[in-house]
């Protein structure tokens, strides 16, 4: 393996996220699992996430995932594989990569050089994730890899993704920020989803959010107004380098040269994506 630095990990998890995340967002999503009976938001999301572990019940879905209400998981879980099997949801979850990756990037880079090449430097850095501790990786770990080129990086781009949530959550633990209030306290960086996108994707009431938030400025973490004090922007930068200390093993093993180049070939193809609005960017900041 390769000295890789953790900011170099980070900056090449940033450059292949956005093809991984769109995923959530595209249109083809809901509309996809709709025509398997799953209802739109949050069965669909919990389902398409969770189907890798199996038919699980809410539990192991709501440790695995950390800052989703325990009660709207449990709404939509198991009740969701009555409707569909986790073998039909990610044979789904496939058709709706194909499509928004097809739709957004076009069919000529989805079968060029350079998407394959892409697809097979991130394969080779995911062959360096470690599966103790980690949950959500090790079950996309045991999926198939698809065939096609750009299937392939977005299989590759999920283990790396949830490698690295997966250590993230042990860095928040760590901290001692429970599933609510490291949405709050991460709210408050202005480099996340809003607090009223995440309250209510996650299932929190704005009862429950403020509580959380007036638990944190108890600690010193978050000042009377709901900002991040010194304490707690120090708390914050500490969790996001623990998440980048746990995360440099598949970089390491892909090499300097290696992470570089899946930096800037991975890069090109998201800011495809973004461009054609594949993430709610609208949606990130404080307010």
């Amino acid at each position: 393996m390769t000295a890789i630095s953790p900011r170099e990990a980070r900056r090449c998890f940033n450059a292949h996220h956005p093809f991984h995340a769109a995923y959530y967002f595209s249109p083809e999503h809901d509309e996809t699992y709709a025509e398997l009976g799953l209802e739109s938001g949050p069965m669909a999301y919990l389902a398409g996430r969770a189907a890798p572990f199996g038919a699980v019940g809410p539990g192991v879905v709501t440790a695995a995932f950390y800052n989703f209400h325990p009660d709207l998981v449990a709404r939509h879980l198991p009740r969701a594989w009555d409707v569909a099997s986790p073998a039909a949801v990610l044979d789904a979850r496939l058709r709706i990569t194909d499509a928004y990756l097809t739709r957004l990037l076009g069919p000529e880079a989805t079968a060029s050089r350079e998407m394959a090449e892409a697809a097979e430097l991130a394969l080779h850095a995911a062959e360096g994730c470690g599966r103790p501790g980690r949950p959500l990786y090790s079950a996309n770990a045991d999926l198939p890899v698809p065939e096609a080129p750009h299937l392939a990086l977005w299989h590759a781009a999920t283990l790396l993704r949830e490698h690295r949530g997966d250590g993230h959550l042990v860095a928040l633990s760590e901290a001692g920020l429970d599933g609510l209030e490291a949405l709050v306290s991460h709210t408050a960086t202005g480099t996340n989803w809003r607090p009223g996108y995440l309250q209510s994707a996650r299932g929190w009431s704005p009862e429950e959010w403020t509580a959380a938030r007036e638990r944190l400025v108890e600690r010193g973490i978050l000042d009377a107004g709901g900002e991040l004090t010194d304490r707690g922007a120090e708390l914050r930068r500490a969790v996001e380098a623990d998440t980048d200390r746990l995360d440099v093993a598949p970089y390491e093993h892909l090499g300097a040269e290696g992470t570089r180049r899946l930096t800037e070939v991975a890069g090109a193809f998201s800011r495809v994506v973004l461009e054609g609005g594949g993430l709610p960017l609208q949606n990130i900041g404080k307010r």
